[in-house]
């Protein structure tokens, strides 16, 4: 199994527990829709407030399977995309999309069941100027974001594993879900074992 493959198995709670919560995306950046799960590689994308001609050079430039990261500086007046858009990116093999931003179309976004995670929609469309880079690296929702980093999103947030660290996060983020499973079995259910475990917690 491809280490995204194992990332994809893994809530991004533990994830984010074995980065010591350090590389959690903003809160408010989440899910279109509750189910969505997504991870793989990002293509970054830094695009000005309100201009999104750079997002459609990313979409023509990414590999299928990647995920566009876009640096939308928080902006939730203008969207980066609406159903069109996404559309195409989907069709394009693109994995799913992750914006410190929001997007606009809800209603046709969410029936092409595509992994979007970000700040709501809005009504407003982004202008076309051209401004903007891929494949640098930016800020998505408070994380630094390097191309090439992982990227795992789903119900609870986005979490970024660094190139760098991620056979070591695998790791840990694996063996915390052996370890939280473990717990789970032995205390659920028994009243003693719950009382045992509090007070070893609170001692």
């Amino acid at each position: 199994m491809s280490i995204l493959d194992q990332f994809k198995n893994l809530p991004t709670t533990s994830i984010s527990d074995a980065l010591n919560g350090l590389t959690n995306m903003d809160a408010a950046i989440k899910p279109l829709q509750e189910e969505y799960r997504v991870a793989g590689r990002a293509f970054t994308v830094q695009m000005p407030v309100g201009d999104n001609l750079v997002v459609l050079k990313a979409i023509r430039e990414a590999q299928p399977g990647d995920i566009l990261v876009i640096d939308a500086k928080g902006d939730t007046y203008r969207a980066i995309a609406g159903d069109f858009v996404l559309g195409m990116a989907q069709t394009l093999g693109i994995k799913g999309i992750v914006v410190d931003g929001v997007i606009r179309d809800i209603v046709g976004a969410k029936k092409l069941n595509f992994p979007v995670f970000c700040k709501g929609t809005t009504v407003a469309a982004s202008g076309k100027a051209g401004e903007g880079a891929v494949q640098v690296p930016i800020s998505c929702g408070g994380v630094t974001v390097q191309p090439g980093d992982i990227i795992v999103g789903d119900a609870d947030g986005v979490v970024v594993i660094p190139q760098s660290k991620e056979e070591e996060v695998l790791k840990k983020a694996l063996d915390k879900e052996d370890k939280d499973a473990k717990r789970a079995e032995k205390v659920s259910g028994n009243k003693e074992e719950i009382i045992a475990y509090l007070d070893e917690m609170l001692s």
